[in-house]
């Protein structure tokens, strides 16, 4: 894992994003913040794409933060380079990236709680893709 991550959010997800900051610090990480800062509305595309650009160019890893996590994941799965996985449990975190190799994980703020958060992300960033027979099948998604 990366020792950069990158991370946005939209309106709906400022606090907790600024949270998983705090957590990426703690654990001697660097978080670079592509926005939003405040709880004026704005297009989670947009930051999506901030993110997913800055994961493709460096071969990183990203946190996407919205309401539900639902349009951030889907944003996110438009770039090529990207494998976004929205995670709602510290399992669903675990095999994102065990079987799928996942870079960029998705939160949802109205859904998942601070703690559980936390808890979700350090599954993701606390496990590695096993490769094997899960490689073919990531192969298959570059088509």
């Amino acid at each position: 894992m990366q020792k950069t991550i990158h991370i946005g959010c939209d309106h709906a997800a400022v606090d907790l994003k600024n949270a998983v900051i705090r957590q990426l610090e703690e654990r001697g990480l660097t978080a670079t913040d592509h926005g939003t800062y405040t709880a004026d509305s704005c297009d989670y595309p947009d930051i999506a794409h901030d993110v997913c650009s800055a994961v493709e160019k460096e071969q990183g890893t990203g946190i996407l933060l919205c309401g539900t996590g639902i349009g951030m994941s889907m944003a996110a799965n438009r770039h090529q380079g990207v494998r976004a996985a929205l995670c709602t449990t510290e399992l669903h975190a675990r095999l994102a990236r065990r079987h799928n190799n996942a870079n960029v994980l998705c939160l949802g703020a109205r859904m998942t709680g601070v703690e559980l958060a936390r808890a979700i992300v350090d599954a993701f960033l606390d496990t590695d893709f096993e490769g094997g027979r899960h490689q073919r099948r990531i192969d298959k998604l570059s088509c």
